[in-house]
């Protein structure tokens, strides 16, 4: 088969996000008109990492297509952690900031959960406080982190089964692995978790209906790795001096998988999308 043949099983990350966005939009013009309520988000960037000005570049560019009002806190990366506590503080008692963005990593200084937890929940667009992940884990899915919610997405919308399948994650992260074998979980799915210190990972991703891979290792997962018919979303991003690379081996795996997610074009973008949809949820519920 050509690699032509193939593009009806690439899940495209870019059309998905820009369905969201649009919802989005809609519900922003929707609050402005009938509530007089204009969705703020507050972004907080310490240091100057390269990555991460990329980053919130991105995620404010997003709140302009969808038509949400962001604001860029930038702290230089002597800040001290009182200092930033004290930032995160204002941002929460201000009432046109409904939604907090700290991004990560943090200077090796500063204490990011202690950060991360002084955002109000009401305000978390990340999804990473405890009061949100403990509201996963009992399966009452409000703002919740952003990658496993753009998977969920998308395995909604390309009408993949999730009840009673074999899901391998492939990463225990705060960030992606942990919160998507919850959201998972509260599918009925049946949920492996495999990480750096798993025996045998190939024993494991054999067996899945449905594999996601976020452990930052260009490649990780090869076409013997996989079964026939495997639906695939590949978290990983990896940066060489020729391109950028996912976890997954793409151009050998996508013979064998149903849909697969590229890199990039798929999870990222999503990622973003819901994100602004976070925003919108927040402050929805401010009113």
């Amino acid at each position: 088969m050509s690699d032509e043949s193939y593009e009806s099983r690439i899940i495209d990350g870019k059309v998905l996000a820009q369905q969201v966005e649009e919802e989005v939009r809609s519900g922003v013009e929707d609050l402005e008109s009938n509530r007089g309520v204009s969705p703020g988000l507050a972004t907080i960037l310490v240091g100057d990492d390269p990555a991460s000005k990329i980053y919130v570049r991105l995620k404010h560019r997003a709140c302009e297509r969808v038509g949400i009002r962001a604001e860029d806190h930038f702290l230089p990366a002597e800040t001290t952690q009182e200092e930033l506590l004290a930032l995160i503080d204002s941002l929460n008692k201000n009432k046109d900031v409904h939604a907090i963005l700290l991004q990560l990593p943090l200077p090796k200084h500063l204490f990011p959960q202690e950060a991360m937890e002084a955002i109000s929940p009401s305000k978390d667009a990340d999804g990473f406080h405890p009061y949100n992940m403990g509201k996963l884990m009992i399966g009452d899915e409000g703002l919740v982190p952003c990658t496993p919610h753009g998977i969920i997405r998308a395995l909604e919308e390309y009408n993949v089964p999730v009840k009673g399948k074999n899901v391998v994650i492939v990463g225990h992260s705060n960030v992606v692995g942990k919160p998507m074998a919850a959201m998972l979980l509260n599918r009925n799915a049946t949920v492996s978790v495999c990480h750096i210190f798993t025996d045998d990972l190939k024993k494991y991703s054999l067996g899945a209906d449905i594999l996601v891979v976020a452990a930052g290792v260009k490649h990780l997962i090869k076409a013997d790795m996989v079964k026939e018919g495997v639906v695939i979303f590949d978290v990983g991003i990896n940066k060489e001096e020729d391109g950028v690379y996912g976890d997954v081996d793409f151009k050998n795996v996508i013979k064998k998988a149903s849909l697969i997610t590229p890199v990039p074009g798929g999870v990222g973008p999503l990622t973003v999308a819901m994100l602004m949809k976070h925003v919108l949820m927040c402050a929805e519920k401010s009113l």
